[in-house]
């Protein structure tokens, strides 16, 4: 199942979440450039290497923690390919718009990269000696998705799901999907754990963590929270593709 829209319109151009965006689309076509051995060399740099971040957190190491604080951030701007990087930035597009508006920019900016680094400490937590390094925005995302979990509960989503390469579109409640989603996460975690060979390649928990952190936490970059932009008239709204107008 894709999403392929939702029904909330915003008020405002979501001007962080277009930054958030081109940043990733930046690296990533830095990334391409590099040779295979030269990019290997770059995960490991950029990304977070739990068994890195163990050491780091055991010794003490100065240097060891100031990499990894440096990769805790930077690793959110990586991604391990065209599937990886597409997928997550059409996800933002999607829910990042109306978190941003609820936020604002620079508030919805502290959000994204706090979620992302509560998704990396989660990951590192169960997969402690882990020498695999973890690149992607998801985990960040993830904390959106759970915002907009909690901050849009009327909300409903256009989902393509192909059959036999027939596409098929229906639209269902955001808080449907986006439990199914969370709950399909927790349970592919917990089984990366009993069989870490079988579900191998996709930071689960960190989709965990990061989701869990933007249900629990995003009211705190609400507060005092004035929105001064008029309606901003959705795009989807103008085509009037799949939701009636009287819904908005």
């Amino acid at each position: 199942m894709i999403p392929i829209q939702d029904s909330t319109p915003r008020r405002c151009p979501p001007v962080m979440t277009y930054t958030i965006i081109g940043l990733n689309v930046v690296v990533f076509m830095l990334e391409i450039t590099l040779p295979p051995h030269a990019l290997e060399g770059f995960f490991y740099l950029f990304g977070v290497v739990p068994a890195r971040a163990t050491y780091a957190f055991s010794t003490g190491d100065p240097g060891a923690t100031a990499h990894l604080l440096v990769t805790l951030l930077t690793c959110m701007f990586v991604h391990g390919g065209w599937i990886h990087i597409i997928g997550n930035m059409w996800t933002l597009w999607i829910f990042g718009d109306n978190v941003e508006d609820a936020m604002g920019p620079g508030r919805f900016l502290a959000f994204y990269l706090l979620a992302g680094i509560a998704a990396s400490l989660l990951h590192i937590s169960m997969n402690p000696m882990s020498r695999l390094p973890i690149v992607g925005a998801s985990g960040a995302i993830a904390g959106v998705m759970g915002a907009y979990y909690v901050l849009y509960p009327r909300a409903r989503i256009v989902l393509l799901f192909p059959i036999l390469f027939i596409p098929f579109f229906f639209e269902v409640p955001a808080v449907f999907f986006l439990a199914f989603w969370f709950l399909e996460q927790l349970f592919s975690g917990a089984l990366s754990l009993a069989a870490p060979f079988s579900v191998g390649g996709v930071a689960w928990w960190a989709h965990v963590g990061g989701f869990v952190f933007g249900m629990l936490f995003h009211r705190l970059f609400l507060l005092g929270r004035i929105r001064r932009c008029r309606r901003y008239p959705d795009e989807f709204r103008e085509w009037g593709m799949f939701f009636p107008h009287d819904r908005w």
